[in-house]
């Protein structure tokens, strides 16, 4: 961060792909960004709809945008503006080449749906994704009779064959984001089908998933979260969809406030089904200040004590966690570290290195994470090209004892591409 000799204020050093940023006090109000979880299944919804759909608040994030590419090139007619994204089917499938950029939900959802248009698709993507396996993917397409071919476990994936409906069961230990894009897609295949779900990780994704199933005028029958009927020839119905605010990134904010000062962040759904909701017990469980309105909540600095979590169900909170533990006294155990290994970098072993040039020492233990909290020294961190590892980094260095630079600052563009504007 620069003196500003003109105007007499700091502000942020930044260029493309790395950012400064000196210890500071802050005292702002934030809009949260538009959740880009509800985005991409909001756009796969449409992408199936009778009629048209109009989405309000939309995230333009990268991984949102790959969705929208998606849906164009499977022949949805689109038109946006920045408040206001309109999709609607036409069933005319312009590409079948298909690249999901960094996007592992992308990828996972997508792939049954588009087996509902029953062409030979290539997927692909970049970055990060091609070294996120797919394995699982591979093996549930060809188990439910489309034809899956990978390259070793990873991208590119060959599909061809049209999704019919199943009775089947899966290994849900992995993550929920192949279920969404099954529950999503058999809604509309001519057949009725039966999951069976073994072990499932990240249930509040599937409450999520159904919900929007059932705003758009699908039904699932979900049992305990083991087995899912779904009858077919069903039908979703263009309307008028507002995004709500993403949690995930909304968990930085509150954590900068509890170590920087104050911060409210406001668009936020309190009744939201999004698993990161959950940050809000994790402050309580740190002794954090925080306050509660109808649509946004506040934090404030405050002493914050060490603090146990189980985060398996919402692996995402593991960087703000780490952060806001980072300045607790004691040593906080986060749970769920099984969930980090296929991320946009093996984010747990990325979190010790990282944190460890800043003076934080961090122990994993089977499915574990210690942090022992301390001062926040000055330094140069790498993001890895994971976004949610530039924020973390970017939120401690507010109350850190000198500057720190960010190497692959950029890859917040990926989830939240005003993060550094919001904190700035």
């Amino acid at each position: 961060m620069k003196r500003d000799k003109k105007a007499g204020k700091k502000k942020f050093t930044i260029n493309k792909k790395s950012i400064s940023i000196i210890p500071k006090s802050i005292d702002k109000t934030i809009k949260a960004p538009a959740s880009k979880s509800v985005m991409q299944r909001a756009i796969a919804l449409a992408l199936l709809a009778t009629g048209r759909t109009n989405i309000q608040n939309p995230s333009f994030s990268q991984d949102s945008l790959s969705a929208i590419r998606v849906a164009g090139g499977m022949g949805a007619s689109i038109m946006f503006s920045a408040d206001k994204l309109s999709i609607e089917r036409t069933d005319e499938v312009t590409q079948t080449n298909i690249n999901f950029g960094e996007s592992g939900l992308g990828v996972r959802m997508f792939s049954p749906i588009i087996s509902l248009f029953d062409k030979h698709y290539i997927i692909n993507g970049t970055g990060t994704l091609l070294k996120r396996p797919i394995k699982n993917l591979e093996n549930i397409l060809n188990k439910i009779g489309i034809s899956a071919i990978s390259k070793k476990g990873f991208l590119p994936l060959e599909i061809s064959g049209k999704l019919k409906g199943a009775k089947f069961t899966i290994d849900g230990s992995k993550g929920s984001q192949v279920l969404t894009g099954l529950l999503i897609a058999l809604p509309l295949a001519i057949n009725d089908s039966e999951i069976t779900v073994k072990n499932l990780k990240s249930k509040p994704y599937i409450d999520l998933t159904i919900k929007m199933i059932n705003d758009f005028g699908g039904k699932i029958e979900n049992y305990n979260y083991e087995r899912f009927i779904i009858k077919g020839n069903q039908k979703y119905i263009g309307q008028d969809y507002f995004i709500e605010g993403d949690w995930s990134g909304a968990s930085f904010l509150l954590v900068a406030g509890l170590i920087a000062g104050k911060v409210e962040v406001t668009g936020l759904n309190l009744n939201s089904k999004q698993a990161d909701i959950e940050i809000l017990s994790a402050i309580k469980k740190a002794n954090g200040k925080i306050f509660i309105r109808d649509n946004s909540v506040i934090t404030k600095k405050s002493k914050l004590t060490s603090f146990e979590f189980d985060a398996t169900d919402c692996p995402d909170l593991f960087p703000p966690l780490v952060a806001m533990a980072s300045f607790c006294k004691g040593i906080s155990k986060i749970k769920g570290v099984s969930r980090l290994k296929h991320k946009e970098s093996d984010r747990a072993t990325v979190l010790k290195k990282e944190f460890s040039k800043i003076g934080i020492n961090i122990s994993i233990e089977d499915d574990f994470m210690f942090i022992e909290g301390g001062k926040i020294q000055g330094g140069t961190v790498d993001s890895n090209n994971d976004h949610r590892i530039a924020m973390a980094t970017g939120i401690v260095a507010l109350g850190a004892e000198s500057e720190i630079t960010i190497l692959n600052a950029d890859s917040v563009n990926k989830s939240y591409t005003r993060f550094y504007r919001d904190l700035k």
